[in-house]
């Protein structure tokens, strides 16, 4: 916490901050400012709304805090930053950025609201460093609705691709270098991206369509047209990291590309082992690397999954309940913040005291219950508790009054 107490011009804030951030780090069942403000003894929840809405402390920098936490602890080899986006089905219409859109969260069509999030990966451990949230067009054509959810006057539509060119492009212009950028076929689709790192000379390799077409010595090709060509003896049997279940083996080749830009341009063909399913990843590095290479920033990919899945389950990245811009920023940048802390306290923990035989390393989520256990957790009585239930019942009155009165007012 003593990284982003500076941010915070008094001391009431960078104590509640503090409890903020350790009641995302506890085992509550639904993490909130109702629920967190009870569990670390408040009266109320004003003061942690007021904390994510109305106080004065600026959220992009502590993003940056936590990027350069997350690169001091993590650093180490084989680093990737990897794109991708999550969604966060809402109900109603007046969260920001909230429309009817496909998120892989529910994987199909929901009411959702869907952010980009860079993911810092090295063969230390992972975690969040930048995120943008996704405004539809549906909001930005409508600057009533965006001042309402505290967005700008001067906001535009940017696709996913953009809001992900712009989080790399901060974390290059910190003066932070990578080799590597892995994304989904929503981002390996967009050339603009691409070219976007090539000009910066950070390689690549990002998944693409099987109608993606590339260009070769024998001319223009869809991808799947161009694995059909592949012979036999091309494929190798390579690991695409280790996974809960031991090692992913799959059947890869690749096939260079005839492309004006400098550099050496490929693309990369993956064939499941057992499915003969294929996919498809479009690949630039400044020199040639070996297909190992290749194969282990693919693999590096899902490092992005691994970090939603503890970021929501661990540390309540998705969990929020507000609706304004000012308040999904603060929320989710001191989610990542917290998901941070056990990523780095897991790397530390297996550099220094490797498990001893009979027991796995220690986990974020083992991690996370000892801390809560012995570290945070509070004690209240049945006072506090009993004054809770009062509070919840006389303001859900309220609203349930408020509701009923705006019926009648409509139906007359």
């Amino acid at each position: 916490m003593s990284r982003i107490a500076g941010r915070f011009a008094r001391v009431e804030p960078r104590r509640r901050v503090r409890e903020l951030v350790l009641g995302l780090l506890s085992d509550l069942p639904r993490k909130n400012c109702w629920s967190i403000a009870e569990w670390a003894g408040q009266a109320s929840p004003d003061g942690m709304q007021h904390l994510l809405g109305r106080a004065k402390w600026d959220a992009d920098m502590v993003r940056d805090d936590v990027r350069e936490y997350v690169l001091e602890h993590l650093h180490g080899e084989d680093v990737v930053l990897v794109v991708d986006e999550t969604g966060d089905v809402k109900k109603g219409t007046h969260t920001v950025g909230v429309q009817r859109q496909y998120t892989g969260t529910a994987g199909r069509i929901e009411n959702a609201q869907v952010a980009v999030y860079l993911v810092y990966a090295s063969n230390r451990g992972h975690a969040a460093v930048d995120r943008e949230l996704y405004i539809p067009r549906s909001w930005t054509c409508d600057p009533d609705r965006c001042r309402a959810a505290g967005l700008g006057e001067d906001t535009v539509f940017a696709t996913k691709p953009e809001l992900a060119t712009r989080m790399i492009g901060r974390f290059l212009n910190a003066g932070h270098r990578v080799g590597w950028v892995a994304g989904d076929e929503v981002y390996g689709g967009n050339p603009k991206l691409r070219a976007a790192l090539e000009e910066c000379g950070v390689g690549y390799v990002l998944a693409v369509a099987c109608s993606h077409e590339a260009t070769t010595d024998a001319g223009r090709f869809r991808a799947d047209a161009l694995a059909a060509k592949v012979p036999k003896r091309a494929w190798q049997k390579l690991s695409a990291g280790a996974g809960a279940k031991g090692h992913r083996y799959y059947d890869w080749a690749v096939i260079d590309l005839a492309e004006p830009r400098p550099g050496s341009h490929q693309l990369l063909i993956r064939r499941n082992r057992t499915t003969g399913e294929l996919a498809y990843y479009r690949c630039w590095s400044p020199a040639p690397v070996p297909l190992a290479t290749l194969v282990r920033v693919a693999g590096s990919r899902w490092r992005v999954e691994e970090t939603f899945q503890s970021g929501k389950g661990l540390a309540g990245l998705d969990e929020h309940q507000v609706r304004r811009f000012t308040s999904w920023s603060r929320w989710v940048t001191l989610a990542m913040l917290a998901h941070a802390f056990l990523a780095v306290v897991r790397a530390d923990e297996h550099a220094r005291r490797p498990a001893p035989d009979g027991l796995i390393p220690l986990t974020c989520n083992e991690i996370q219950r000892l801390f809560t256990t012995l570290v945070v957790r509070p004690m209240r009585d049945a006072t506090h508790r009993l004054r809770w239930s009062v509070w919840r019942r006389r303001h859900q009155a309220r609203a349930q009054a408020s509701h009923y009165s705006r019926q009648a007012a409509n139906q007359t």
